[in-house]
């Protein structure tokens, strides 16, 4: 199976909630105000947000009036061109040694993706290392544990309850004098409106920063593509605490608001860097603007 039919399987419900409503409004051949209204009402129902829907589509028909479009496959081509707009990014090539803090709310598999990275990694032949840096969750450390075991990379941790700093600091002491290529940090769980648990977070952010200067930081979100909109304000928040460099959005597969990945990149101009697309150690993938859009349109 190729890698495009692969995604674009993973996919299949965003497909249906955005790609097979356009597939019928473009069969209608009447390129008129209703015309634009209902892309731009299938846009918001994907949970491409009201704000980057409206941009799309104004720009969308503005293009449409001054080149006097009539060919709806034209059109559905430049929609194509004005979305991979707004989420193809970029992104420099991790400078090693690399630190991957990897942030977000509760649930959205932060442990099983640092998880799926150490594996990822280790399979390009670079040496990885992870930090077991939420002390919080009863067995957190133990679950990514059970993830280092699979990949075959050391685990730091220390008890439940430790200072995760403390934790971030051993590991970077250690990560130095293995000659690490990339330290995955794994931190707790937090809502962004707890001040404490978001100050910790840039206490660990400072540490890194100090203790292995030379280093490559990226700090990364973990969202839940099931939350549509919600993942929008998650991703602001935690930006005003550690400057977050990208996002990796779990659950893609299972979930028809694909379309917050337009969204995330149009209000928030943080790209997306990861997917994951399914429960397997393999299941995580470079995101890939051009599959992605082919795959839902």
């Amino acid at each position: 199976m190729g890698i495009f039919q692969l995604i674009a399987e993973k996919l299949a419900k965003t497909k249906q909630a955005i790609g097979n409503k356009l597939f019928e409004l473009f069969n209608k051949k009447v390129i008129n105000d209703e015309f634009f209204e209902e892309m731009e009402n299938c846009l918001i129902s994907a949970d491409v947000g009201v704000t980057t829907s409206v941009e799309i589509v104004e720009q969308l028909r503005e293009e449409v009036i001054n080149n006097r479009v009539k060919d709806p496959a034209v059109i559905k081509d430049m929609l194509r061109d004005f979305i991979l707009e707004r989420i193809d990014y970029e992104i420099s090539p991790l400078q090693y040694p690399t630190v991957i803090l990897m942030t977000g709310v509760n649930g959205t598999g932060k442990t099983t993706t640092v998880g799926k990275l150490a594996h990822k990694f280790k399979k390009q032949g670079l040496k990885v290392m992870m930090a077991a840096a939420d002390t919080f969750r009863a067995a957190a450390a133990e679950q990514l544990c059970v993830w280092g075991d699979r990949a075959g990379v050391r685990v730091i941790k220390h008890e439940e309850g430790a200072d995760p700093a403390a934790v971030v600091y051993d590991a970077i002491q250690s990560a130095k004098a293995h000659d690490i290529d990339i330290l995955l940090v794994d931190t707790a769980g937090r809502l962004q409106n707890k001040k404490n648990l978001m100050s910790e977070l840039g206490k660990i952010y400072r540490v890194i920063g100090r203790e292995w200067a030379e280093a490559d930081v990226r700090s990364y979100i973990v969202v839940d593509a099931t939350v549509g909109q919600n993942a929008v304000s998650q991703i602001e928040a935690f930006d005003e605490c550690v400057d977050i460099d990208g996002i990796v959005l779990t659950k893609l597969d299972g979930t028809a608001k694909g379309g917050v990945v337009i969204a995330i990149c149009g209000e928030r101009d943080v790209p997306i860097v990861h997917v994951g697309v399914g429960e397997g150690i393999d299941d995580i993938e470079d995101f890939d603007a051009e599959s992605f859009v082919d795959a839902i349109l």
